[in-house]
């Protein structure tokens, strides 16, 4: 035991003995060591953001397709759109002017005729008989007038005697042409040119000046138009009354016949009370009768003719919050919003605006997914049927 203790102690007399720690300074960082890795650290941030950008960036949208048309100009009516009625431009109750039985009627209810052209026919044998008597009176004073003429020249008879022999020759032959008027007063002849209508007596009955009139005879060629202009209007239309330019055009609200273009003839002097508007009427030709009084009509009041007016299709003028707007077509096929100053209506589906300049290209269809700058892929605006009037609706006036 003594013997392993004293080996152990051997042993650990020859071991080396462990270095003995010394504490030394460590140096400290540089503070510009610390800027510039963080000014790395956002380097590196920064363009890897970039990047996952770069990477998550959509591609470029397609071109939009929309249909385009040119800015055109033209000489287009400046107008006022009314609703009227039709009126005859003569009327005619035909009336006995001598009492008598009717013995013929020589028209049918509703027939077209001339003046001139019989209608009926009152017995003439009473008128007749008086004709001749009184042809007989005035054919003995005028014998009894020579007779008096020959004595008074032989210087026989008074001066007296000679003129009452004149004076009773003068009123024979009035009484004959009197006679020969109640005669032709049996032969009931139309005025006017027009259409009859259903007559109120037939063949048989007794008539006289005082009974109700045999038929009325309207005049359909021309024919009035009948309307009124608002009184708002008024000022607008005095501006023009009296110009070359002002016409009256007439249609049927179905469109079943050409606008006729007639003149205007009347405008009243005074506002109505009750509905704020004026009595106006204008003479329109009626040659095929295709208008009739009392008709309603649509009425387009023009009063001037806007020269070289600028006009796009009404499809291609837009409402936004700002007012109404047009897409104009650049030469590589980017639009541009352009406010506008929309007018009237015109036929051919045009309106007349302001804002635009002649041959430029603006969008009609397809506005919806357009925004400024935005790439188009145009293509040509084929119009629908031309508009006629009656197909606009009575237009706002953008005056």
């Amino acid at each position: 035991m003594n013997i392993v203790q004293e080996e152990e102690r051997r042993v650990a007399s020859k071991a080396p003995k462990p270095a003995k720690f010394r504490r030394t300074r460590v140096q400290s960082i540089p503070r510009w060591a610390y800027v510039l890795f963080a000014v790395l650290a956002v380097l590196v941030l920064l363009r890897t953001f970039q990047r996952g950008v770069g990477t998550l960036r959509p591609a470029q949208a397609p071109a939009r397709p929309v249909t385009v048309a040119k800015v055109v100009t033209k000489d287009v009516p400046l107008y006022l759109d009314e609703i009227g009625t039709c009126a005859a431009y003569e009327t005619v109750l035909v009336q006995a002017q001598v009492s008598g039985q009717i013995i013929t009627r020589d028209f049918q209810d509703g027939a077209e005729v001339k003046k001139g052209d019989p209608l009926f026919t009152i017995d003439p044998r009473p008128f007749q008989a008086v004709l001749d008597q009184d042809k007989a009176q005035a054919a003995l004073d005028q014998v009894n007038l020579k007779r008096q003429e020959d004595l008074r020249a032989r210087k026989v008879i008074s001066q007296q005697d000679y003129d009452t022999a004149v004076a009773n020759a003068q009123k024979s032959q009035a009484a004959v042409e009197a006679a020969q008027v109640n005669v032709d007063f049996c032969y009931i002849k139309s005025p006017i040119n027009g259409r009859v209508g259903l007559r109120n007596v037939d063949v048989g009955n007794l008539v006289g000046p005082s009974t109700t009139p045999l038929v009325t005879i309207l005049g359909l060629d021309p024919i009035y138009t009948d309307f009124t202009v608002a009184e708002n209007d008024l000022p607008l239309v005095r501006k023009y009354l009296g110009g070359p330019n002002v016409k009256v055009q007439t249609f049927l609200p179905d469109g079943s016949i050409t606008p006729r273009m007639g003149d205007l003839y009347f405008i009243d002097n005074a506002v109505q009370p009750g509905s704020g508007t004026v009595k106006a009427r204008g003479v329109t030709p009626n040659p095929d009768r295709a208008l009739w009084p009392s008709e309603f009509v649509r009425v387009r009041f023009i009063l001037d003719t806007l020269k070289n007016a600028t006009l796009v299709p009404s499809q291609a003028v837009q409402v936004s919050q700002s007012g109404p707007f047009v897409f104009v077509v650049k030469p590589d096929n980017t639009v541009d919003l352009r406010p506008v100053k929309p007018g009237q209506r015109q036929e051919g589906d045009l309106t007349v605006i302001e804002g635009v300049k002649p041959d430029e290209t603006v969008v009609v269809t397809g506005q919806l997914a357009l925004s400024p700058g935005a790439q188009v892929a145009p293509q040509p605006y084929v119009p629908q049927n031309s508009d006629k009037p009656q197909d606009a609706a009575v237009s706002e006036s953008a005056l």
